[in-house]
């Protein structure tokens, strides 16, 4: 129970008293006495500690606070999976999970003390009420927003579907600003964002997460696609997708699994959750060629679908290394509408891999964690007995190097500049072409050049960082000096020129300002459509899925 008395200072002390039962029920849940006396003496301790830094620090304290500090802390020693989750924080959880929310469905960033839409999606409130990307929010129901984090602002924006909300912004090009009345909504993310046939009769699914319903989606959009066109590859791409329910990953997985089929095992501490999961419904297609499409930021949820593909030799895996997240977390309530989402498994494939990269439970001396060891990587099998490696992510069967910007790309994205002239676009050209044919021609490029040159967008190209490096080594070595004429020709020689890089790097340029331009007036879709247009690896992909005898072949333990 809590008690609160008064002391003689006047001031009223909170005291935690906990009854006997609940000690006993604390000390029943462990086997082991000597860790039930070392986690009741140390909650006693911490306990005593906070009450008398509440009663004798020199300043006032939040006790909230602070013992919010010390919960992340202690948490952040275990792994970044394992997180409390306050009451206000209930709505992410909701996000996460179900892909739900309230609010107005649309993405914001912090530009400078302000925030900007970035991205309204379409069908919802934002949008419908014709807030665009580009608009600068100034205040949240009479509230001004000035030098408020973005994470504060959606906060803000968020809240039960139906309340009303009115918006202040400012538009570029507008000297007046504008308001805006919006009613809340539920807004429902789906999981698949995208899907179309591409040549040769191939099927591309794009699936960004996995909230609820996500293997329903999926099929969904495979039989809308069946209706009008004959399949004969399906592109499943889950780059990007950082994961979300194991149910619905093994959804997804039995979609084109045989029934039966192992998809997923799960083994942690508490024996009982131990679970061997299951392919259990008949699968949806498992005759027509998969390609399924990784990368780097690929995890968890990802990774067992990737897993499963690749080790019952139902499909192809292309692109990069995935992330190589192998825990599984379980949500716990606890008191005061809180929760603890904590790690109490990790996953392994079919053919028996733990994929978990980091190894959370062995910290370097300076408490960082580190990645398995190469001697500590095993060899599996598939069921085709290919070959295939744990300690790291799922390896695809088709390598591609991943798609790296130029400095001066980072630059421009960073600052905003392609976005800024992406906003001008919009209102100076009412309509443009389809987003799958839409182009930066020349004349959209030289634009785009002239509009930079009021502008600061510096950066350090890899050259100039390597040979900066290289001084300050030769310095160090006593070196400098003998050199110091040749390093003064190098530099002049690599110094970077922005309008010769502007040209250098044209292409991958003109891609960035096609996706921001085409969204402007397609939004989501548009976006994915125009990028997928250049997208080498769908390129890979509907390659290899046209190519029998080379699909078949990678599906094939190599011979002896």
């Amino acid at each position: 129970m809590i008690k609160i008395i008064k002391r003689r200072t006047g001031k009223w002390l909170l005291l935690l008293v906990l009854p006997l039962s609940l000690v006993f029920t604390a000390a029943s849940f462990y086997p082991d006495d000597e860790k039930d006396f070392e986690l009741l003496k140390n909650l006693d301790i911490f306990h005593s500690l906070i009450r008398e830094i509440n009663i004798f620090y020199v300043d006032e304290i939040s006790p909230a606070d602070l013992i919010g500090e010390a919960i992340d802390a202690m948490l952040e020693s275990l792994d970044p999976y394992t997180v409390f989750i306050p009451e206000s924080q209930m709505e992410d959880l909701r996000l996460m999970t179900t892909g739900e929310y309230g609010g107005i469905g649309a993405l914001i960033r912090q530009d400078g003390e302000y925030i900007v839409v970035t991205d309204p999606y379409k069908g919802f409130p934002a949008q419908k009420s014709d807030v665009r990307a580009g608009d600068i929010i100034l205040e949240i129901d009479g509230r001004s927003i000035k030098n408020k984090s973005s994470q504060e602002v959606s906060e803000l924006l968020k809240g039960q579907p139906g309340t009303p909300l009115k918006l202040v912004i400012k538009r570029p090009g507008e000297e007046k600003s504008i308001e805006k009345n919006l009613q809340r909504e539920e807004i429902k993310i789906n999981n698949v964002q995208y899907f179309s046939m591409m040549e040769g009769n191939i099927a591309y699914v794009n699936l960004s997460n996995f909230t609820e319903n996500a293997a329903q989606e999926v099929k969904k959009a495979l039989n809308t696609l069946k209706e009008k066109n004959k399949i004969e590859g399906i592109v499943l791409d889950l780059r990007g997708n950082p994961g979300g329910l194991l149910m619905e990953a093994v959804f997804v997985s039995n979609l084109f699994i045989n029934k039966g089929e192992v998809i997923v095992s799960t083994k942690g501490k508490v024996k009982d959750w131990d679970k061997i999961y299951t392919a259990t419904q008949n699968a949806y297609d498992t005759e027509t060629p998969i390609a399924v499409l990784v990368n780097s930021g690929s995890a968890s949820a990802s990774e067992i679908v990737a897993g499963a593909i690749q080790d019952l030799d139902r499909g192809v895996v292309i692109g990069q290394r995935t992330f190589g997240k192998g825990l599984v977390q379980t949500t716990r309530d606890l008191s005061y509408k809180t929760k603890l989402k904590v790690t109490t498994a990790k996953y392994y494939t079919p053919s028996g891999r733990c994929i978990q990269v980091i190894d959370y439970s062995h910290r370097n001396p300076d408490g960082s964690a580190g990645k398995i060891p190469d001697s500590l990587i095993t060899k599996f099998y598939t069921k085709n007995k290919r070959p295939v490696y744990d300690g790291g992510g799922i390896n695809p069967d088709i390598e591609t190097e991943a798609e790296k910007y130029s400095n001066i790309a980072l630059s421009l994205m960073n600052k905003n500049h392609i976005f800024n002239f992406a906003t001008g676009f919009f209102y100076k050209n009412p309509t443009i072409a389809p987003a799958g044919e839409f182009e930066v021609t020349d004349a959209i490029y030289n634009d785009f050049v002239n509009y930079l040159q009021d502008k600061d967008f510096d950066y350090v190209s890899q050259s100039d960082d390597m040979l900066k490096k290289l001084i300050d080594v030769t310095k160090e070595e006593k070196y400098y000096d003998n050199a110091r004429e040749e390093f003064a020709k190098l530099e002049k020689k690599l110094a970077h020129d922005k309008n010769q890089d502007l040209q250098t790097f044209r292409i991958e340029i003109s891609r960035l300002i096609k996706e921001e331009i085409v969204s402007r007036y397609y939004f989501q879709d548009g976006r994915i459509e125009a990028f997928l247009k250049d997208d080498t690896e769908l390129k890979e992909a509907i390659r290899i899925l046209k190519d029998e005898a080379g699909y078949k072949k990678l599906l094939t333990a190599p011979v002896k």
